[in-house]
């Protein structure tokens, strides 16, 4: 008996090991002509790509814990490169194509804070085994688009109110889940937490992404919590 427990404890893991995803969603960069507008301090997004390039430092930190063929599914915000590759002359979703071939990763494009809803509700049962957020975000929402459609407005986002529309077992019971936005942990990770039943990690205080360039996942001017 203790054998053909072993045997099958070993075959659940085989199974739910091969269908785990690794969910990344990236939100959108700010228009210059809008950002060019306020005082140097408080200005955003001088590079179009700090939230790509954070993304994929931490698929290359994926593919090495958990092996080249772990599955990527990411979920990039179109109409902000679009529309900052328009600004700047520059075919940027094409590069991002790009990029999520060189991966490995499975791109989705993403239009609004709905399509987001849908494209995480309709990943399979217990399969999201992490989940990362890059962004702009307040304690209360992932901002998918920040001073791009509108100066200083979010046009595209997903509220804490919006948690209980997620499906909660689409998520592994162990899932990790972090946010890589300004100050999610003082308010949207308790809704997490409430609305799905697992930790979803954030800051409290403002991230930092002008190390990525350097090959540094974004840091924390406060600290990491639950």
């Amino acid at each position: 008996m203790t054998r053909l427990l072993r045997l099958f404890v070993s075959t659940l893991l085989l199974v739910t090991s091969s269908r785990a995803e690794h969910v990344i969603v990236t939100g959108g960069p700010a228009l210059r002509q809008w950002e060019n507008y306020r005082i140097a301090d408080e200005r955003h997004d001088h590079w179009w790509a700090n939230f790509i390039r954070a993304s994929t430092l931490r698929i290359e930190q994926l593919h090495r814990v958990y092996g080249t063929d772990a599955r990527i599914v990411w979920l990039v915000y179109q109409p902000s490169y679009h529309s900052r590759g328009l600004e700047d002359k520059t075919p940027y979703t094409t590069w991002i194509t790009d990029l999520a071939k060189k991966h490995q990763a499975t791109l989705i494009w993403l239009t609004s804070g709905e399509s987001l809803i849908k494209a995480i509700n309709s990943r399979p049962a217990n399969s999201i085994s992490t989940f990362d957020f890059f962004g702009h975000s307040n304690r209360y929402a992932f901002m998918l688009d920040y001073s791009n459609d509108v100066m200083a407005v979010s046009s595209a986002w997903l509220h804490e109110r919006d948690l209980p529309r997620l499906r909660s077992g689409v998520f592994a019971r162990n899932a990790l889940c972090k946010s890589w936005g300004c100050h999610t942990a003082e308010s949207m990770s308790a809704a997490w937490k409430r609305a799905l039943g697992i930790p979803l990690e954030g800051a409290v205080g403002a991230t930092n992404y002008t190390i990525v360039g350097q090959g540094q996942l974004p840091s924390v001017s406060g600290t990491w919590a639950r």
